[in-house]
């Protein structure tokens, strides 16, 4: 795929791009400020876009402040977030009900292929939320409602890895349960949650953000 890098280090930047350019994707711009990546955008657009949560001048939210603007400009264009750590507000903001996001540590670059495999993901129309990125928000968030609290056990663990991002073979990989038993824990969330039919993945996103918000309807 065609891949944008914005990233003020020039060692992970130049590291990145070495990697996707051995696994055969074409890079299409790799600057170290969200205007350069902006304008990149515009004169070429590509699949698919890395970028830094905090870039210069500022170092404050310039990255995902691009990376909004992007998901909003260029719907097609898929986006993934690194971040040295975790910012609530702005994982949150990613999460608008759609797929083609992703919200990653950079610690987690180092898992190559844990990170490719995030790439694709996102690139395919999925989500990939890190599990830290996960575990944080679900700290935060206000109390359930009661649709949340009718899920078994097993069936919020499954919803717990689809809001990372994890698809039916890694669930079932993760639970060591079969991957039929899996899209029946999955169907039975959407049912109790009352996410109606759609886009598979619209669906695992909407499912995605009643587990994490606790309260308001995914609809």
């Amino acid at each position: 795929m065609r891949i944008a890098i914005a990233e003020d280090s020039t060692l992970l930047r130049e590291g990145i791009a070495q990697l996707l350019v051995a696994e055969g994707h074409t890079i299409t711009a790799a600057v170290d400020t969200a205007d350069e990546l902006i304008a990149a955008i515009t004169t070429t657009p590509p699949d698919l876009v890395i970028v830094d949560v905090r870039m210069p001048p500022d170092f404050v939210d310039e990255g995902v402040r691009a990376a909004l603007e992007i998901r909003t400009a260029f719907p097609h264009v898929s986006v993934i977030v690194l971040s040295q750590h975790v910012e609530r507000r702005h994982a949150r903001e990613l999460l608008d009900g759609r797929g083609g996001v992703g919200y990653l540590l950079k610690d987690r670059v180092s898992d190559i292929s844990g990170f490719l495999e995030a790439i694709q993901r996102v690139a395919d129309g999925g989500t990939a939320f890190d599990p830290e990125v996960i575990r944080q928000l679900l700290a935060a968030r206000v109390e359930p409602d009661a649709r949340l609290a009718t899920l078994t056990d097993r069936e919020k663990s499954v919803l717990e890895l689809i809001a990372q991002g994890q698809s039916n073979a890694g669930i079932a990989k993760r639970l060591f349960v079969s991957q039929s038993g899996v899209e029946k824990h999955i169907n039975t969330i959407f049912t109790k949650l009352e996410i109606a039919p759609g886009t598979d993945y619209n669906r695992r996103v909407l499912a995605a953000l009643a587990f994490l918000d606790g309260s308001g309807s995914p609809s």
